[in-house]
């Protein structure tokens, strides 16, 4: 009993996800179903009414980027602009979204992913975990 106590500690430690930055996200191709590595992704910041960079990043080989918005201090309302059309060319897809605009807003400390599943005509969002 006392093993089976330690290693169900344990295994909360091992599993659980910490949270660096406040801000993820993912895309997954499900017309080929798989990741979309090497798509770039746009942070952008709505202050005063207009659009203000904050970062861009490439997605991984697990169609991934982890670390946007260190901290988890960064309220506000954002926008991610997902590159698609380099990517799609790169598969030698014809494809009717040369990008993608997703706009959020963020209003407490939890971490926020934002995921967004692609086909070279259609796309979908969600706020995930």
């Amino acid at each position: 009993m006392f093993f089976t106590a330690v290693f169900a500690v344990m295994s909360v430690f091992a599993f659980s996800q910490t949270h660096t930055h406040q801000l993820s996200s993912h895309i997954l191709d499900v017309s080929r179903g798989t990741p979309a590595s090497g798509v770039k992704i746009r942070l952008e910041k709505q202050v005063a009414g207009t659009w203000t960079f904050v970062d861009e990043k490439t997605t991984d080989a697990n169609g991934r980027i982890t670390d946007f918005l260190p901290g988890n201090k960064a309220n506000g309302i954002f926008k991610l602009t997902y590159l698609v059309s380099d990517y799609f060319k790169k598969n030698n897809t014809e494809s009717f979204y040369p990008f993608i605009e997703v706009v959020f807003q963020i209003r407490d400390e939890q971490h926020y992913h934002v995921p967004i599943t692609l086909s070279a005509y259609g796309y979908s969002t969600y706020r995930g975990n």
